[in-house]
């Protein structure tokens, strides 16, 4: 991977400031990060817990595409797009995106890009836990 993109899928706890760390630069006028967080609800029911499923492999070679288009498609330096694999609680952080651009419209932009981007196309399957069961959502390629 070039020093421009950090790509991550992992069981491990994130870590935002090691993100927000990779991006940034002297040059940059603008740091945007997202944090994805689990919320303890859906669709009007209780949230128990998520667990998060990939086909590592090809969700690694979808996200570096994702890093790869964000950094030709929008003047940004550099782009980080971390995400956890496994089961989370209310609260964890399935996923961090940090861009850093001299200007801030480009770095929000193309953070929108990649959040959107990444839940349509990159094959990691979220199960929700509910009291009375569970269910898969937002299944993609």
């Amino acid at each position: 991977m070039n020093n421009k993109i950090s790509v991550l899928l992992t069981y491990e706890k994130l870590n935002q400031q090691k993100c927000y760390d990779f991006v940034q630069d002297d040059s940059c006028g603008g740091i945007v990060t997202f944090t994805g967080t689990v919320r303890n609800h859906t669709s009007g029911k209780e949230v128990k817990q998520l667990e998060f499923s990939a086909y590592n492999p090809m969700a690694v070679k979808e996200l570096t595409k994702i890093a790869e288009k964000a950094i030709k498609r929008f003047d940004i330096l550099k782009i980080a797009i971390h995400h956890v694999v496994g089961l989370l609680q209310i609260g964890d952080i399935p996923v961090v995106i940090a861009v850093s651009s001299s200007h801030r419209k480009a770095a929000f932009e193309a953070c929108e890009y990649a959040i959107d981007t990444l839940k349509e196309t990159v094959p990691i399957w979220k199960k929700e836990f509910f009291e009375d069961g569970e269910v898969w959502v937002n299944a993609h390629p």
